[in-house]
């Protein structure tokens, strides 16, 4: 029977981050809350890139994406009140947990010229936030129904205090960081 992260999670992980950090109780220890996945759509013209974008969410995650709204009209860039410029999905639970192990050990081995994933993505208060500029390297996704390359960013929310925590949770995790 393979060993699930959560296990990973309170059998190696908590002792670790108790040891390195010297907190006094388990529940002091940062937790991953969740993950959270969007798109924005730069080509509002074409609305089958909205409808392509929330399709490859949901077929990543397992889960149903959300288009986005435009809080205000921007005539700038051509954007009204309400119109949808994107889409997002929320992970947490298990549905994270497995999102997480398919994106270290199948997603992100296939990133070409892949050296580990920048430590600059971190907010100052632990939580992290990578892009993916290619849907390509996800094993789950029928490239040939695909019409447009579609990026979008990953941010990993903690319940870390610092950034140096949250880097040091996620690394015990499995997130491969550049050297």
């Amino acid at each position: 029977m393979a060993i699930s992260i959560k296990d990973t999670y309170k059998n190696e992980i908590v002792p670790e981050m108790m040891k390195r950090f010297g907190y006094k109780n388990i529940h002091m220890v940062p937790k991953l809350e969740k993950i959270a996945l969007n798109c924005g759509i730069s080509t509002l013209r074409e609305r089958d890139v909205l409808t392509e974008a929330t399709n490859l969410l949901g077929t990543i995650t397992g889960q149903k994406a959300v288009a986005t709204l435009a809080r205000k009209s921007v005539a700038g860039f051509k954007i009204r009140d309400g119109q949808a410029i994107g889409t997002k999905v929320t992970l947490r639970n298990q549905i994270m947990y497995d999102f997480l192990v398919r994106l270290i050990n199948n997603a992100l081995p296939r990133v070409r010229d892949f050296r580990g994933i920048k430590k600059s993505g971190f907010d100052g208060f632990g939580n992290y936030t990578m892009g993916v500029t290619d849907q390509s390297i996800f094993t789950e996704i029928d490239l040939d129904k695909m019409k447009h390359t579609i990026g979008m960013n990953i941010t990993f929310v903690t319940s870390a205090k610092s950034d140096e925590e949250g880097r040091a949770l996620l690394e015990l995790l499995g997130l491969p960081f550049a050297k």
